[in-house]
């Protein structure tokens, strides 16, 4: 009788860093008193961000598009926030939850925090 091997692809242990594609490492921040699940951003994510801003320097309000997708790739359930929700928040607030998720994704200051 021979040994037959059964391969399970849905393990992540033998498949190594493959396994890995896709996954997303998460955090809780503050946000407004509240605590919030972001995870890190793709490379994927961060090339269009970079691109975006990239392409709007100089543009405040464009600017504030930027920071509505930093949130919106980012936070669990931001991607059903609308523009007039994003406008009810403090820009502060908003501002500090996208620095957090730019550090927490690798970008700037302190690093994978």
């Amino acid at each position: 009788m021979s040994s037959i091997k059964i391969y399970n692809r849905s393990n992540s242990m033998s498949e190594g860093m493959k396994g890995l594609v896709g996954k997303r490492m998460t955090q809780k921040v503050d946000f407004m008193g509240e605590k919030l699940t972001i995870k890190k951003l793709s490379v994927a994510e961060v090339i269009e961000i970079q691109a975006q801003a990239k392409a709007l320097e100089g543009n405040d309000e464009a600017g504030f598009g930027v920071l509505r997708t930093v949130i919106k790739s980012s936070v669990e359930g931001a991607d059903d926030l609308t523009d007039e929700d994003f406008q009810q928040f403090a820009m502060d607030d908003l501002s500090k939850l996208s620095t957090a998720i730019m550090k927490f994704s690798g970008i700037g200051g302190e690093q994978g925090k």
